[in-house]
């Protein structure tokens, strides 16, 4: 008896490739979203993790968004040069740089939030306000090591 022939695939059928392109589109939305405040996503990444904390070292908020020095370096100069944040030695660690949001800082983050926000809910509107949050329950559990369905430790 011969081998059936295997099914042809659909690449969009693959999670990986909905995933991917879910995260294209809601990350466009959000540029968009954000372009008239001079920023993007990346750059905002860099304001949620800055608010409504102590001053942290420029590796902190790299490592807290997993992005590299270099990068981070780029990010925090230009936010820097448009009074977005300062820069001073770390009064802990002198060879480190402590970034805070300034008070402009603070006013672009509220605007970007406020922005963001309606982008994703732009990007979930298709899903109705509980599948959304049961999309957003299902990704937490995926991106949670160690937990089980129902959210505890196990």
């Amino acid at each position: 008896m011969p081998t059936p022939a295997p099914r042809p695939m659909e690449p969009h059928d693959a999670l990986g490739y909905l995933v991917k392109h879910a995260h294209l589109r809601l990350t466009a939305l959000a540029d968009a979203a954000l372009a008239p405040l001079g920023i993007d996503s990346k750059d905002f990444g860099v304001l949620r993790v800055l608010v409504g904390r102590e001053p942290m070292s420029q590796q902190a908020v790299a490592t807290r968004l997993g992005v590299d020095r270099t990068t981070m370096v780029a990010l925090i100069d230009a936010f820097e040069a448009k009074g977005v944040v300062t820069r001073k030695p770390d009064p802990n660690d002198r060879r480190r740089n402590a970034v805070e949001l300034t008070e402009p800082g603070l006013a672009l983050y509220r605007e970007a939030d406020a922005a963001y926000v309606a982008a994703e809910e732009e990007f979930l509107a298709p899903l109705g306000a509980t599948a959304a949050a049961r999309f957003r329950q299902a990704l937490r559990a995926l991106l949670a090591p160690g937990e089980g369905r129902d959210g505890h430790d196990r």
